[in-house]
């Protein structure tokens, strides 16, 4: 299926102003870019993995109806990933995550998005922050 996307890509806004940018992966995950940009603008409390590394994750990701496509519990540092429906088993349905350094997921998530090179030490820094003071509530907005 060719699903050709021109989306730009997303930020993530903390309540004190700061401003993280991503650009989709949309040759790799058009179905998921699709979806999720279509989901956007939201707000989802973000907190920290406990056991898939330095990520910053939410277990009430977006309801999207979309199949694994780019998937993997490999990712590599900056990366944003979102649990596809199917198929039913899948452990992470409901979670997305953003990895600000090395991890490995529990089960495939479909791996769609990635930090602005001059936005990393940024997404660092948030990961940071969530892991030492706790969840918190971040806005996902569209990209220009």
């Amino acid at each position: 299926m060719n699903m050709s996307n021109n989306f730009t890509g997303f930020s993530v806004e903390t309540p004190d102003g700061l401003s993280i940018r991503f650009r989709y992966y949309n040759e790799e995950a058009p179905q998921t870019v699709a979806a999720f940009h279509r989901a956007l603008p939201f707000s989802k409390s973000m907190m920290h993995a406990r056991i898939s590394g330095m990520e910053i994750w939410t277990d009430e990701a977006p309801s999207l109806f979309i199949p694994q496509e780019n998937a993997s519990v490999f990712c590599l540092p900056g990366e944003v990933v979102i649990g596809p429906a199917l198929p039913a088993r899948c452990k992470t349905s409901q979670c997305m995550g953003i990895y600000y350094g090395e991890g490995k997921g529990l089960d495939a998530c479909n791996i769609f998005a990635i930090v602005l090179e001059e936005d990393r030490t940024l997404l660092a820094a948030l990961g940071e922050r969530i892991w030492k003071k706790g969840m918190m509530e971040v806005k996902f907005n569209r990209l220009p």
